[in-house]
């Protein structure tokens, strides 16, 4: 049965001398895993449609077993992502992010068009590291983890100074910052912004000027809810951390 979808290559794996194995976020079916036979030959018609970051539209057969495109057409390329190894670094990330937190045959439309969003951003030339905390940040939810940004996670006062706590899954204020001696001091500015990034649509982002020390108080606190609770060791966020030493 053939079938037409909306999707984004997250991933592409060889298979045999001339064929690809694409896994292919749909906004109609969640992620999918289709066969591109022929798709490594230079001049095969499936060799730019199945390139990482491409958003287009597929003609899938579909079948009892892993379906196979036919065909497809481009809507965008992201050429300004793939032309800039960082943007290439920041985008990496978002793909394997989410190819890591969802399931097969599973539809989110909600999510997909959140990944539109971000990668057509990143191409516009949005600052990437708040097209990425905001992505990294929304994704908690699709995780099942839902941080406590909007009061104290342990007395629930939303009144004065607070900091945030990997061990409590929130902020807390400054009456109940002894409870956890290893919390991590961040700004008003930083707590803000993160209840900003956490509920913010984001279709309707405008223009955000964030200082560096912000930024790397929301990294350190994103980073460390990560690796604390969510399971994902991601590769691509390694050679972004590298490629950002390096600047």
């Amino acid at each position: 049965m053939l079938q037409k979808c909306e999707g984004i290559i997250l991933r592409t794996t060889d298979y045999g001398e001339t064929n690809k194995i694409v896994s292919l976020f749909t906004r109609e079916w969640g992620k999918y895993g289709v066969m591109a036979s022929g798709a490594k030959k230079p001049k095969s018609r499936l060799a730019a449609i199945t390139q990482p970051f491409t958003y287009g539209i597929f003609l899938i057969q579909k079948g009892s077993g892993m379906g196979s495109i036919q065909q497809g057409e481009i809507i965008s390329s992201f050429r300004s992502i793939k032309e800039d190894i960082f943007l290439t670094a920041y985008a990496a990330l978002l793909l394997e992010l989410t190819d890591r937190s969802i399931e097969e045959k599973k539809s989110n439309p909600f999510l997909f068009q959140l990944l539109l969003q971000s990668l057509t951003y990143l191409d516009e030339g949005y600052d990437p590291d708040i097209i990425k905390n905001i992505y990294e940040i929304k994704m908690l939810n699709v995780l099942g983890l839902h941080p406590e940004l909007n009061q104290c996670a342990s007395c629930g006062g939303r009144e004065g100074t607070f900091v945030f706590s990997i061990r409590e899954g929130g902020i807390l204020c400054h009456r109940c910052v002894h409870i956890d001696p290893y919390h991590l001091k961040i700004s008003r500015a930083t707590v803000k912004l993160l209840r900003i990034f956490y509920y913010i649509d984001l279709d309707r982002l405008g223009s955000i000027s964030v200082k560096d020390e912000t930024k790397a108080e929301l990294k350190r606190v994103i980073d460390s809810y990560y690796e604390e609770y969510s399971g994902l060791y991601l590769k691509s966020k390694k050679f972004l951390d590298q490629l950002g030493s390096l600047m």
